[in-house]
């Protein structure tokens, strides 16, 4: 009978120990997902802030190119026979120019 009740009152506490340890690992594991599901919440709103600055990028690229399409068609410096020179002089230059 005595060695009965120490035995229960082994798995009793057997029971509790593993019990307590069970909630640890589960807070643990729920603590981890938690981190988890934050670290995706950011990285998506970055990936969308990324996304928005690229577009706004893109849209300004594509307004330069234009810019300077039309710039290329005017430019009196861009038509010069001079500046096929290797080394343009200053004064090179200012010959290009309308007067």
């Amino acid at each position: 009978v005595f060695q009965s009740h120490e035995e229960d009152d082994r798995k009793v506490r057997r029971r509790e120990k593993n019990r307590v340890a069970a909630q640890r690992s589960r807070k643990k594991q729920t603590q981890k997902a938690d981190k988890l599901h934050e670290e995706y919440e950011s990285l998506e709103q970055e990936n969308t802030s990324l996304k928005r600055e690229i577009g706004k990028l893109t849209d300004e690229m594509k307004h330069l190119s234009e810019v300077l399409k039309d710039h290329e068609k005017i430019c009196p410096l861009l038509h010069c026979t001079m500046n096929f020179v290797t080394l343009p002089r200053p004064d090179a230059l200012t010959s290009c120019l309308p007067r």
